[in-house]
């Protein structure tokens, strides 16, 4: 079982920076897939980035490319997604999830379903 945990929401202005952490105390991230999912009132979770732990290779979603950037650190086993110039848009609900790597395409990981782990969830509200 792992157990993720976010942090890092908030309420900012638009035009704000955050930097959202997920980290998953006693487990080792290596051979994992790790992604990043939003979900906005009344909308369904949607794929927001993710990250393939052992070579680094990232994608993000089309609506967040350029402002939103997914990323992880071997040492403090956590993973991270910087956003920039925030919008009201972007106000959401924030998951990490994570699966076992096997060694399948990065494409497959932008479906919620192929995650076994998620976190809790992390508030991002942003204000015009």
């Amino acid at each position: 079982q792992v157990h993720l945990v976010e942090s890092g929401g908030g309420l900012v202005q638009a035009g704000s920076s955050l930097r959202l952490s997920c980290a998953a105390s006693g487990h080792s991230f290596s051979n994992y897939i790790l992604g990043w999912f939003r979900q906005a009132p009344g909308k369904e979770r949607e794929f927001v980035a993710v990250i393939r732990w052992n070579d680094g290779v990232t994608h993000h979603a089309d609506s967040v490319q350029g402002r939103f950037t997914i990323s992880g650190d071997n040492v403090k086993n956590t993973m991270y997604l910087q956003i920039n110039d925030l919008k009201p848009e972007d106000t959401a609900v924030y998951y990490c999830a994570a699966v076992r790597d096997a060694n399948g395409a990065i494409g497959y990981f932008f479906r919620r379903q192929a995650y076994d782990y998620w976190g809790q969830g992390t508030q991002v509200t942003v204000s015009p």
